[in-house]
């Protein structure tokens, strides 16, 4: 009974020591149980089966990626929490308990702190899981109503998932404890995570770090025509593990020459912090190395979900570029269908063009089978004039073609150009690639490639010439009085083949599922940033505890206030900077090959994205400077 009296008192003092990983710790709890809620909830059936079907598979899937998350996050905390504990739990063998009983009282600490954690996460996640989806559908922009709802299905799942997480670690720190010996346990917070290795060494992890590096950056942006998942995922394993040698190996090597540069060491007063700079970074590297991880992954999420959401009204504006469309055999239906249209509406543009129709496209680039429609340039000029967009490609030669495609939200093709494409037995070279939405909704239910007008006549014979004709309303949203009346044109027997297709103001409802995916991305970049921020004012926190002697002597000997503490916020700055530094490097690979995906350009989305990352750690960095000086013991001297 005492044992467990001593044990609660011990969490008392510890939660107030390490408030910020077990407040990160229950942040991510209450995400992790506000995805899984929304899973078991009804709150997306009003959105359409598909789109709930994508959402709940997209949040199961970005469950996966908070739940890895945890996993490295929780083993962190406890590592740190039990390394910070050692020299104290270590004494207690000079009470008389054997390292059993000392392993047994840290499994008591240790499941009384994860219990708080655990019950304060879920707890959060209940009060607050009508606000969570009130935000997520005010940032996906979707009117839904929302009720209150109760499961006990997400809290089992949570529950069991964080128990089995944290059981484990905890278990690891006992037979730590259980095999150390009193020495190892007093001089444990004193203990550096790197092991002092000479210059070789060093010079080496540096090269294989860059290596490594840049084999995962050239991975990310190259062009391939397969296996671009299979590459995009080695990718991040080899920046992962480049960041590892990188703040292992490379930058204590950095720092290590700067601190033997006489000229260098005593300018400025740089002896103050350049020297205990190289032992920090030789001493938390690994933790370096994970705050830089998680501030990339923090920057490419952030911009996926920028890049998501423009991608989403992009696709939307496509399909909306024409009200009406009507794809016949007949050459003469354009003026019946706009007296249909105009006794209910008012056309504000409309265009025709002749489609060369022919069978499904055989060829390499295409993973699955679309019926073709080749397209002849001087028609297709006319059409890019009509509907008002432009048209900056050059006019295809003989043997040259240009696919004239729709907006993918994600392709797992990224070399567009210069492919072959076989027509009906006749190969054409891609020379470039458009998204404009000359022909609507229709591009994305065929193939279209635009040919010279030579070209176009040599293959008519190979297939039937059909006729789209487009229109567009200005009251988009009468777009319903017409629908009956163009039904009567419709049609599929062998003399009068005519489909339609009608469009609403907003696209449809098959891509809700994006705007729900952009707003989940969000949230997990929150996450991201607050356990990387969390870590880093963590470890600096720790620092400062045990540089707080340093700072007494260099006192006594004479240095003001204000140059220490300038010097600690040299040393503290340099600890933030270090890691967005890299962060900006690889982020920039990053989010090239997210352009390269989505064919799109991203960069100011990235430089928005790297900026609220900045702004983030720059708060953070001020914040650990007041820290550092308080437990440092860095302080005005009386006079």
């Amino acid at each position: 009974m005492r044992l467990c009296r001593l044990a609660f008192q011990n969490v008392k003092c510890n939660l107030k020591n390490y408030v910020s990983l077990v407040l990160s710790l229950s942040f991510s709890i209450m995400i992790f149980y506000n995805f899984q809620n929304l899973v078991y909830s009804d709150l997306f059936a009003a959105v359409g089966e598909r789109s709930k079907d994508y959402s709940d598979m997209l949040i199961q899937m970005l469950s996966l990626v908070l739940g890895v998350f945890i996993v490295f996050f929780t083993g962190y905390a406890t590592n740190v929490f039990l390394t910070r504990r050692k020299k104290e739990i270590g004494i207690f063998i000079f009470m008389g308990l054997t390292n059993q009983r000392i392993g047994s009282l840290y499994i008591m600490e240790m499941m009384m702190a994860g219990a708080a954690t655990l019950a304060a996460g879920i707890g959060f996640g209940i009060l607050l899981s009508q606000l969570f989806q009130m935000i997520l559908l005010t940032m996906s922009d979707i009117t839904l109503e929302i009720g209150w709802s109760f499961s006990l299905k997400p809290i089992l799942i949570t529950c069991a998932f964080y128990f089995a997480v944290y059981t484990c670690f905890v278990l690891k720190g006992y037979f730590n404890i259980v095999r150390s010996s009193v020495l190892e346990m007093v001089s444990a917070s004193r203990q550096n995570e790197y092991v002092r290795l000479p210059n070789g060494i060093l010079l080496f992890k540096s090269v294989l770090g860059i290596v490594i590096l840049s084999a995962g950056y050239a991975l990310a942006v190259a062009e391939d025509r397969e296996g671009v998942l299979e590459h995009a995922v080695l990718a991040v394993v080899l920046v992962i593990i480049g960041v590892y040698f990188l703040f292992g190996g490379m930058i204590p090597a950095v720092f290590q020459g700067l601190a033997k540069n006489k000229r260098f060491l005593y300018c400025k007063e740089r002896s103050l912090w350049v020297n205990q700079m190289v032992f920090r970074m030789k001493k938390n590297y690994r933790t370096y190395a994970i705050v830089c991880v998680l501030m990339i992954c923090s920057v490419t999420a952030l911009s996926a979900s920028f890049a998501l959401k423009e991608r989403y009204n992009g696709i939307v504006h496509f399909r909306t570029v024409y009200t009406y469309q009507l794809l016949s055999s007949r050459p003469d239906l354009d003026e019946t269908a706009k007296k249909l249209i105009e006794q209910e509406n008012e056309i504000a543009y409309h265009t025709k063009m002749p489609i060369l129709y022919l069978e499904p496209l055989k060829g390499e680039q295409q993973a699955y089978e679309k019926p073709v429609g080749l397209l002849e340039w001087s028609g297709f000029q006319r059409l890019a004039k009509e509907s008002g967009l432009n048209l900056n490609i050059k006019q295809p030669k003989n043997g040259e073609t240009v696919e004239v495609t729709h907006l993918y939200l994600i392709s797992l093709i990224t070399k567009r150009k210069g492919v072959p494409v076989e027509v009906n037995g006749q190969t054409f070279l891609k020379m470039d690639e458009i998204h404009d939405p000359y022909l609507g909704h229709l591009q994305e239910q065929m193939s279209f490639y635009l040919i010279n007008d030579a070209e176009y006549k040599k293959l008519r014979p190979l297939g039937q010439e059909l006729y789209a004709y487009n229109y567009k309303i200005k009251d988009i949203y009468n777009y319903k009085a017409s629908v009956d009346a163009l039904g009567t044109l419709v049609s599929n027997t062998e003399e009068n083949y005519t489909a339609r297709i009608v469009m609403a103001p907003d696209g449809g409802r098959d891509m809700e599922w994006v705007k729900i995916l952009y707003s989940l991305c969000v949230f997990l970049v929150m996450v991201f940033i607050t356990a990387s921020g969390s870590i880093l004012f963590m470890k600096l926190y720790n620092d400062a505890l045990e540089e707080a002697e340093r700072f007494d002597v260099l006192q006594k000997l004479g240095y003001s206030y204000e140059t220490l503490k300038r010097a600690a916020a040299r040393q503290l700055f340099l600890s933030y900077a270090v890691p967005l530094l890299v962060m900006a490097v690889s982020s920039y690979f990053s989010v090239h090959a997210l352009e390269k995906v989505m064919d799109t350009g991203l960069a100011m989305i990235r430089l928005a994205s790297a900026g609220i990352i900045f702004v983030f750690f720059y708060v953070c960095y001020l914040l650990s400077v007041r820290v550092y000086v308080r437990n440092a013991r860095i302080r005005k001297m009386k006079s």
